[in-house]
């Protein structure tokens, strides 16, 4: 899986402890990897981190994204020869609260990591995840590219952007010859453990289990949502790739690419609590559009994912509703425990992985093979 390019090697993680960076330091420890993550909290509580006993298996380093000598010094104790960049700032809504600390952590924490990269002659290369919304948004029906403008209104999707440029900087100026490096573009991801605030499966995921109706603010908003192991494979293989595994028609370093799902897959938030509810008996939802008058967030936002088929072979691999399935089934089996508490979730979410993974081999996914 992924060209065997992860079984022995070491990977260094920024944001470990966060939704996706969770997610996908299990993966990588199910590969064969040895893995170390550095950040400066965990996000929220509960957490997927926490639920899965994570900071048992791997190597739990504290940090602040946004202090360079910490970032160097962590990176050139571990000696990796991956690094996947994920640490951020990642609400929306937050951005408007503290639009500073967004810009220093998502702008000046790329920096840092870019610089410690610089200094640490054991890289040999690097996936730097931003986002969806580092386009900016006129609000067309089609999907952006690569090539679209980079920019946005809010400062999260403005400090992606500024981000974006910085990698890309280093990449021309200081990485020509090495490490190999991308970035990646993904946004509207769910799955099981996300307890992030103002995102609506987690807002689902609460309400529904205190018996509460769950506020609706923007029912009609729509999206390409998708697994979190859908975008997460595509790092992987892009990694493999990076380092050298595996094969295609054009080598990735220096590239940037969309990951997400088909063209197709593009539902509203009503359509997600709806299937959400198929499978979470009982539950109430509240259409409430308050509050959003001072904060714009777009109504519309998809990518074209053409250029990581063309150039990676990748393909996003469940359709909506499956999506919804593992979603909903990694919430039921966490709040399972009743009065006992929630159920060590670490042997669950690697059986999703698995699962996930043969859907991907019967589907003919690249990476599987």
């Amino acid at each position: 899986m992924f060209a065997n390019a992860y079984a022995g090697r070491r990977v260094f993680i920024t944001g470990h402890t966060g939704f996706k960076g969770s997610w996908l330091a299990a993966w990588l420890m199910r590969l064969g990897a040895v893995v170390a993550g550095f950040s400066d909290t965990v996000p929220t509580e509960p957490s997927h981190f926490t639920a899965m006993g994570l900071a048992a298996h791997l190597e739990d380093l504290r940090g602040d994204i946004r202090d360079r000598q910490a970032m160097m010094r962590a990176m050139q104790a571990f000696r990796p020869q991956i690094v996947f960049h994920l640490a951020a700032q990642a609400l929306v809504r937050k951005s408007y609260e503290d639009a500073a600390g967004t810009f220093e952590a998502n702008m000046m924490g790329t920096l840092n990591v870019l610089e410690a990269m610089r200094a640490c002659s054991s890289v040999e290369a690097a996936v730097m995840i931003t986002s969806d919304k580092c386009y900016r948004n006129d609000e067309w029906v089609w999907g952006y590219r690569e090539t679209d403008h980079l920019g946005g209104e809010d400062p999260y999707s403005a400090s992606k952007g500024c981000a974006e440029i910085i990698a890309h900087s280093y990449f021309k100026s200081f990485f020509r010859d090495g490490p190999a490096c991308a970035t990646v573009r993904a946004g509207n991801v769910i799955g099981g453990g996300d307890w992030a605030q103002d995102r609506i499966v987690p807002d689902c995921a609460r309400a529904w289990h205190d018996g509460r109706a769950v506020q609706i603010r923007s029912p009609w908003a729509t999206r390409p949502w998708q697994l979190v192991l859908e975008p997460l494979s595509g790092y992987l293989w892009l990694g493999a790739r990076l380092l050298g595994r595996g094969t295609g028609p054009v080598a990735p370093h220096g590239q940037a690419y969309n990951f997400g799902p088909a063209a197709d897959v593009n539902n509203t938030v009503a359509e997600v609590v709806q299937a959400l509810a198929r499978h979470w008996p009982g539950f109430r939802s509240e259409m409430d559009n308050a509050g959003q008058a001072d904060m714009k967030e777009c109504t519309l936002l998809k990518l074209c994912c053409d250029k990581a088929l063309a150039h990676l072979g990748w393909k996003a691999t469940l359709d909506f509703e499956e999506t919804i399935r593992y979603t909903a089934e990694w919430y039921h089996r966490f709040y399972r425990g009743g009065e006992s508490g929630p159920p060590p979730m670490l042997d669950f979410s690697l059986g999703q992985i698995a699962a996930y993974c043969n859907s991907a081999e019967l589907r003919g996914q690249v990476w599987v093979h």
